[in-house]
């Protein structure tokens, strides 16, 4: 439709994380075949691929405590585990866990940029840093692929 109006279509902003994998199938490889960018939103899951909620709580100034996208009843047992076993593979990279998620999100080459919804400074020095993570080995990424497959919509 955009090549028949002659507007070019330079970039695409889909939600995408470890936890939300939706456009792998189909939209990460039109994207890379049409030489078209891509900026992942909520490449965090709402702040769920942080060290946030690791234990288990949800800490009252966090954004399921405020009520907005991400709901209290989403940080499920099964989410937590997976979240928990994430955050093993991040530390045994001497990574955080968000620099693990932004870094896993960053390593497609149709990959642009990422959006993060930093609020405080150390955050955005975070996400920066994970720009300077190691790629991933196949092992790894396997890995992950075991652990967060059960929580694909």
């Amino acid at each position: 439709m955009l090549r028949e109006l002659g507007t070019p279509c330079v970039i695409h902003q889909p939600r995408y994380s470890m936890l939300d994998r939706r456009v792998e199938p189909t939209l990460l490889p039109v994207l890379a075949e049409e030489g078209i960018g891509c900026i992942a939103f909520s490449p965090l899951a709402q702040g769920i691929l942080t060290d946030r909620y690791l234990k288990g709580d949800i800490p009252e100034d966090s954004r399921a405590a405020r009520g907005g996208f991400l709901k209290p009843e989403q940080i499920t047992p099964e989410r937590l585990d997976a979240v928990r076993r994430l955050n093993a593979i991040a530390q045994a990279r001497g990574l955080t866990l968000a620099r693990l998620a932004l870094a896993w999100v960053l390593r497609h080459e149709s990959m642009t940029s990422v959006l993060i919804g930093a609020s405080r400074p150390s955050q955005v020095l975070d996400a920066v840093a994970a720009t300077q993570a190691a790629p991933f080995e196949a092992e790894v990424l396997a890995e992950i692929d075991r652990i967060v497959a059960p929580l694909q919509p």
